[in-house]
């Protein structure tokens, strides 16, 4: 054991052998240490092997909040002298008028003469008048437990034990008279162990904890101690710097896409109510536009659009464009497409590059930020990522979007995986993916073929798989998260601890 410490840890214990038990300030003084932090080092270590035990007691220091408390007597006590002037009677409207006392004082005094017993509080005609007790003629000339302690601490900071502690918790509760500070007072004395290892011969010698060139050039380390290391030790946990859990998942999920053989494309976060709503063929009276569930941009209010696509995207919305259908037989509203809006989904960046790419094979991915008035709680984000992807591929269809959708997932650790048949706006055939945690299966993605009314417009003749889901929700997952804002509340111990993995 003695060849495992350090010149300061022997110092350490041969000034506590004399003291038996001392407070750190006592042993930096007494064996002339440079400074407390160096004190601190040797006892945690010295814990650590058992020979010295450190026991911590928090000790609550008192003091004047502003000194100017301690130049004049208490609202109650002005008050006080008042009625003695007034014959011991008189009312709270005179008592308001008094330069002794300023108006947010008066009701002060007032509640702490009646609290104190000095005066009482009663109606006499009309009028509410104070009259003085006897327990308050008696106090006239003495000052209370209170004003004593103030006196006490206008020459300087006190700690609780040489203060009354009702009295104290009494001024706590008034606004500006005292204040608190708490203190740890630590107390280290040696063990058994720690008693026996002083009593024996401490050699002070030369120390090193490593090798160098130097010591081996010259030799010199046949002459000095060379420290032995305790691998059991306690050492504290050292943490590098590190890429936010959210940003690692992204980087995991745009890896596999690329794998997958997929491009990644990213588009503005405003765009027009056309490319988020209408290109869609999201009708211009779906809930999802009110008010209340998108966000609607000032400037810009507004965008102008393509009068080609214009044209192209009234008539499928009103009357089903050259294809076999209907629309959706009302009139198309230019003005409510112009519209400018924080985007509500990612598919709109898919829309746009599909108009811009009509032709097979497309294969591309999107994962960014999506805003809707949402109100925030556990489930719930008022902004939030979104995954997106689509295939366009000359035979494509519904069992190859399965594949892909079950490859995805297995790829990001999910084994158990169901399809079911769903119902989205923009899609048709739809389907669900569920994924089975602890025994439940949860909906986890939407999916399908986009409609002909979406993709017609555009030029493209083949079919479109296409799914979206939610990051946060993947995330919640991965890192075992009841509340989703916890991804986003940055709690350091969180960010330290969340599996890299």
């Amino acid at each position: 054991m003695i060849e495992e410490l350090s010149n300061t840890e022997k110092k350490f214990l041969l000034v506590l052998k004399e003291l038996k038990e001392a407070r750190p300030e006592e042993i930096l003084s007494r064996g002339k240490f440079s400074q407390l932090v160096e004190v601190m080092n040797a006892a945690s270590w010295l814990q650590s092997k058992k020979l010295v035990i450190i026991t911590e007691k928090v000790i609550n220091h008192y003091s004047l909040a502003k000194k100017q408390v301690a130049l004049k007597d208490l609202p109650e006590r002005r008050a006080l002298k008042i009625l003695k002037k007034n014959r011991g009677m008189m009312d709270v409207d005179a008592l308001k008028k008094s330069n002794k006392l300023k108006p947010k004082e008066v009701q002060v005094a007032i509640g702490w003469l009646k609290r104190k017993k000095w005066a009482t509080l009663s109606k006499r005609e009309g009028k509410t008048v104070l009259e003085i007790t006897e327990k308050g003629k008696s106090v006239l000339d003495t000052k209370g437990e209170d004003e004593k302690i103030i006196e006490k601490l206008s020459k300087g900071e006190l700690p609780e034990d040489e203060l009354d502690p009702e009295i104290i918790k009494m001024l706590l509760s008034r606004q500006d008279i005292i204040k608190e500070r708490s203190m740890v007072q630590r107390s280290i004395r040696l063990t058994d162990m720690g008693n026996k290892i002083s009593a024996m011969p401490l050699e002070f010698k030369e120390q090193v904890s490593q090798l160098s060139p130097e010591l081996l050039q010259t030799e010199k380390w046949k002459e000095v101690e060379l420290r032995k290391y305790d691998v059991d030790a306690f050492a504290p946990r050292i943490f590098g710097g590190a890429v936010h859990p959210m940003q690692r998942l992204i980087k995991e999920i745009s890896d596999i896409f690329l794998q997958m053989g997929f491009t990644e494309i990213e588009t503005d976060f405003i765009h027009s109510c056309f490319w988020n709503m209408d290109a869609l063929f999201i009708p211009q009276d779906h809930p999802a536009r009110d008010a209340q569930d998108t966000f609607y941009m000032k400037s810009p209010d507004r965008f102008k659009l393509d009068e080609k696509l214009i044209n192209k995207i009234k008539d499928m919305h009103e009357h089903g464009g050259e294809l076999p259908s209907k629309g959706w037989g009302y009139r198309w509203n230019l003005k409510e497409a112009e519209k400018a809006i924080l985007r509500t989904h990612t598919t709109v960046n898919t829309i746009k590059y599909l108009s811009e790419h009509p032709d097979p094979p497309v294969k591309v991915f999107s994962i960014g930020r999506v805003f809707r008035r949402e109100a925030l709680d556990s489930t719930h984000l008022p902004e939030f990522h979104q995954i997106e992807g689509i295939v366009m591929e000359e035979r494509a269809n519904l069992k190859m979007l399965i594949g892909i959708l079950t490859e995805f997932y297995k790829r990001i650790g999910f084994k158990e995986i169901r399809i079911r048949p769903g119902y989205f706006p923009y899609t048709e055939p739809s389907l669900e993916v569920e994924i089975r945690l602890k025994g439940k299966w949860l909906e986890y993605c939407g999916a399908g073929i986009f409609r002909p009314e979406v993709t017609s417009p555009f030029g493209v003749k083949h079919p479109v798989l296409a799914w979206g889901l939610g990051l946060e929700r993947l995330g919640m997952l991965r890192y075992n998260i009841k509340d989703i804002r916890s991804l986003y509340f940055n709690d350091i111990e969180w960010l330290r601890s969340a599996p890299i993995i």
